[in-house]
């Protein structure tokens, strides 16, 4: 099953899922938070682990989008995590945080997407979490051939057991 976290820019999606993934056991994937400098980084959800995504300086080892800096490196690092975590089933729910312009660009978590959604979008014991903002959802659900889905916001995210 397929589980769409929507919002707008910046209103606390990520947050919302990292309270709702605290004390679980059956959950794993990738938050996208900001850290204490304020830029991205991916955090490995069982783990802890914190993955540097966003930097300051444009370089041939970034991609950017507006004013933002991603290392490359880490979008392989991460799709390769959640590809692999997908491959292992050992968790009842899988967190991508978040589809959006770098990947309806074909960048970004793309590669993690085209092979997870369509492994997750009708089973009913493994759940996907895809987080998409508001703007883009339609454009997402598109890209990405999603046809069936629940979305939900930050208000009623707890409804997902």
């Amino acid at each position: 099953m397929i589980y769409i976290l929507t919002g707008d820019i910046r209103t606390g999606k990520t947050s919302a899922l990292s309270d709702w993934v605290s004390g679980r056991t059956d959950v794993d994937g990738l938050l996208c938070p900001d850290g204490k400098k304020g830029k991205r980084y991916f955090l490995k959800i069982k783990s802890k682990e914190e993955l540097e995504l966003e930097v300051e300086l444009e370089s041939e080892k970034t991609i950017t989008i507006g004013p933002f800096h991603f290392l490359k490196s880490a979008f392989e690092n991460a799709n390769k995590f959640l590809i692999a975590l997908s491959a292992k089933k050992e968790s009842q729910y899988l967190i991508i945080d978040e589809l959006g312009k770098l990947e309806l660009q074909h960048k970004g978590l793309h590669s993690a997407a085209i092979k997870l959604i369509p492994d997750y979008v009708y089973n009913d014991s493994k759940h996907l979490i895809i987080v998409a903002r508001t703007s883009l959802l339609e454009a997402i659900i598109n890209q990405y051939q999603i046809k069936a889905y629940t979305l939900h916001t930050e208000e009623n995210l707890k409804t997902i057991a």
